[in-house]
């Protein structure tokens, strides 16, 4: 963990670090970039403008917020869901990039990767993220759509209230 708060710090980009229970010694290692709480709405925090990317664990409500926000991901996952939820966000919908090799002792990322992955994914003027940012973009764009009026969820969940009537009217 002390690898993982230098090279998020040593990266030199503004972050926000939400961590529950005592977040002393978080907060003594992050420096003057960083702000450490306990909790955010990570929606409302993913929705805002100033947001240019999100370190998650691929929690799969994580994953579908960042998603709905528009947000590229660092993926950093540790378990179960969070392994395939990295594969769909890094290989198939290519909005994110893993930091983490593997799971084991010997596939750990050292401060300097940490840090120099963040710089390269937080710099605007890198084609790559460039073409990442886009991407997350439209992909929260068409997710957002679903939701308005007309929009599929809209449409799809009006046929499956009209379905459940007819069967309950039976």
């Amino acid at each position: 963990m002390d690898e993982l708060v230098a090279g998020v710090r040593d990266s030199g980009v503004r972050y926000l670090w939400v961590s529950r229970g005592d977040t002393s010694w978080l907060k003594d290692g992050c420096g003057d970039k960083g702000l450490v709480i306990p909790w955010c709405d990570q929606l409302r925090v993913l929705c805002h403008s100033s947001v240019g990317g999100f370190w998650t664990h691929c929690g799969w409500n994580s994953t579908l917020e960042a998603v709905y926000a528009g947000v590229p991901m660092l993926t950093f996952p540790i378990f179960w869901d969070q392994i395939p939820n990295s594969k769909q966000i890094v290989e198939d919908w290519q909005i994110g990039w893993r930091v983490k090799r593997d799971i084991g002792s010997e596939n750990l990322v050292s401060r300097q990767e940490i840090a120099e992955i963040i710089q390269k994914f937080m710099n605007l003027e890198n084609d790559e993220g460039k073409e990442m940012r886009r991407r997350a973009r439209e992909l929260g764009e068409a997710c957002r759509g679903a939701f308005v009026k007309g929009g599929s969820s809209d449409v799809n969940l009006d046929s499956f209230i009209k379905d459940l009537s007819k069967v309950h009217v039976r």
